[in-house]
C-alpha cells in the first residue's frame, strides 16, 4: 500500500508531505488509513478528533491526518488544511442519502483559500457493497469536471478489503513526483 508507494519517492532527506484525510462520518476513513499502514482493519471505532499516521521512507516523511467527520467537529477541518500537499475525500458510496451533504461539505472545502490548487483524490468507498453507487456516478453529482483549479481523481475502492487503494495510492504518487519536478 503506502509503503510501496512512498518508496519508489525520491527526493532530500527533509522532504515532508502533508495529507488530510476527509469525508462524512461512518464513510471509512481510519478504515482507508489503517489500510494504508497495512494495519488491522476489523475494529475501527468513530474518530473523536483526529488520528496522524506517519511513514518515513526513501527520503520522504508522509503525514496523513484523519480528522472526524461528525457534523459537530466539522466547523475545525478548516484549522487543519494549512501547508497540505493533498487532500484525499472519502465517500460513503452506499449512503445515497448523504450525497447531497458530502458534496456540499467539499464544495466549502475546495473552495478554501488554503488549499487552492491542492491535488483531490476522493475516494468512493465500499464499492463491496451491493447498493454502492459507481464512481462516475458520483464524480457526476459531485461536478467534480467543473473543478478547474486543481487536478482531481475519484477512485472506486474497498477500504475493508483494499480493492482500489492501491490504484488512488499510485495517482498520488504521480501527483507528489509532477510537485517535486
Amino acid at each position: 500500500g503506502l509503503l510501496s508507494v512512498i518508496q519508489r519517492l525520491k527526493g532530500s532527506p527533509e522532504q515532508e508531505l502533508r495529507i488530510v484525510l476527509l469525508g462524512l462520518d461512518n464513510a471509512g476513513k481510519t478504515t482507508l488509513l489503517k489500510c494504508l499502514a497495512s494495519e488491522e482493519v476489523s475494529t475501527i471505532t468513530p474518530t473523536q478528533g483526529f488520528n496522524v499516521k506517519s511513514v518515513h521512507s526513501h527520503g520522504f516523511k508522509l503525514n496523513v491526518w484523519d480528522i472526524g467527520g461528525q457534523r459537530s467537529i466539522r466547523p475545525y477541518w478548516r484549522k487543519y488544511l494549512g501547508s497540505t500537499d493533498l487532500l484525499i475525500y472519502v465517500i460513503d458510496s452506499a449512503d445515497q442519502k448523504r450525497f447531497e451533504e458530502t458534496g456540499q461539505e467539499l464544495a466549502e472545502l475546495t473552495e478554501e483559500e488554503s488549499l487552492t490548487g491542492v491535488p483531490l483524490l476522493v475516494f468512493a468507498n465500499k464499492q463491496d457493497l451491493v447498493t454502492a453507487a459507481p464512481a462516475d456516478e458520483i464524480a457526476e453529482g459531485l461536478s467534480l469536471h467543473t473543478y478547474r483549479d486543481r487536478e482531481w481523481q475519484i477512485q472506486a475502492c474497498s477500504a475493508l478489503s483494499g480493492e482500489g487503494v492501491q490504484d488512488g495510492m499510485n495517482w498520488i504518487s504521480s501527483q507528489i513526483m509532477n510537485r517535486t519536478k
